[in-house]
């Protein structure tokens, strides 16, 4: 010991003493060792890229609140799914932002054959029949007041739009759709459209469910890309989850799972990641996170500002995601982390 030692107070063990041979920093000193005993990867094949469509040839439409995400015609939206099948990303999700005019109390152009998420399915399989195509039989794009379901005398109304939404996603289905992922949180609904799909010869589309889809107001931005903000009349709360509650979120998963449901989501992300550990631990089910528009833009903000480094943010929110349990992630981010992992 030299004069700048502090001498040890009697008795006191040393670092030796109390962790004996077990330094935890070891594993941690080189890029190399960092990366063998690293727990969790994010590749490619986590990623699911929701895309946004509107009517009309050659548009791409840039999306304020989203800086970097644009609403697509069709035929862009191809181009897209083309890009998307040689970054090998392994499937696209999309939204459509329907026209004002087409829009009324009981969003009916959901069942239209020919309406805008029914015509990108059709062009997108065609095009790259090898990218998985998501689409959401949720009424709230084609209601004139913006909720996710059919409104009666100020009350969202179950089982008639449980009828409607199971419509849909037969229409869907024959589209070309891979999976129908209903997001309306309407209670049996999941057992009503297998059912329909199994009787229309669609037993070969999969239900991802949104079990656990919160009241939340991180969809903001979503909201502005669909076309709906402004038009909601009152708030959710009576058919979305309350954020206060995990229980209730795990029984809606297994409420959904026992009606056939083959992978659950939990939406929004990020700041549900316990609710994701709870479903992926207590039901053992391919589980997937739905990172939203409103986690999504304040990455991109505060990176675009300089406050964090944009690209460790949105790397390191997706890895977390992973790590809590995630099968898979719905996230706009996806085609930048995709060229990131390529290159």
């Amino acid at each position: 010991m030299n004069k700048f030692t502090p001498a040890k107070p009697a008795g006191a063990r040393s670092v030796d003493d109390i962790t004996g041979s077990r330094r935890l920093r070891r594993m941690r000193k080189a890029p190399w060792s960092r990366r063998l005993v690293q727990e969790n990867r994010l590749t490619v094949d986590d990623l699911i890229w929701p895309i946004f469509l509107i009517d009309g040839d050659g548009r791409r439409e840039p999306i304020e609140a989203m800086p970097g995400v644009f609403r697509l015609s069709v035929d862009m939206a191809v181009k897209e799914a083309e890009r998307a099948a040689r970054l090998g990303i392994p499937a696209i999700a999309t939204f459509p932002n329907v026209e004002m005019k087409l829009r009324d109390q009981t969003g009916s152009a959901i069942l239209d054959p020919d309406n805008l998420i029914n015509r990108a399915t059709r062009a997108i399989k065609k095009a790259v029949p090898e990218v998985g195509i998501i689409t959401d039989a949720a009424l709230d794009p084609f209601t004139s007041h913006g909720h996710d379901g059919i409104l009666r005398d100020g009350i969202i109304v179950n089982d008639e739009t449980v009828e409607q939404v199971t419509a849909a996603a037969v229409l869907q289905a024959a589209a070309g759709s891979d999976i129908i992922a209903p997001s309306d949180m309407m209670d049996g609904r999941i057992g009503a459209i297998r059912d329909a799909l199994d009787a229309n010869g669609f037993a070969e589309v999969a239900i991802m469910s949104y079990a656990t889809k919160f009241h939340s107001a991180f969809y903001g931005p979503y909201r502005d890309a669909i076309g709906t903000a402004g038009l909601l009349q009152g708030d959710k709360k009576t058919y979305y989850l309350d954020h206060a509650n995990s229980d209730e979120a795990v029984r809606e998963a297994e409420q959904d799972l026992a009606e056939g449901a083959d992978m659950l989501m939990v939406k929004p992300g990020l700041p549900y990641l316990d609710i994701i550990r709870r479903v992926k631990d207590e039901l053992q089910m391919p589980t997937f996170a739905y990172q939203v528009s409103g986690e999504y833009s304040m990455i991109k903000a505060a990176g675009t500002n300089g406050w964090i480094d944009g690209e460790k943010a949105m790397l390191e929110s997706l890895l977390c995601l992973k790590r809590a349990g995630c099968d898979g992630i719905l996230t706009y981010f996806a085609p930048t982390v995709a060229e990131m992992l390529k290159g």
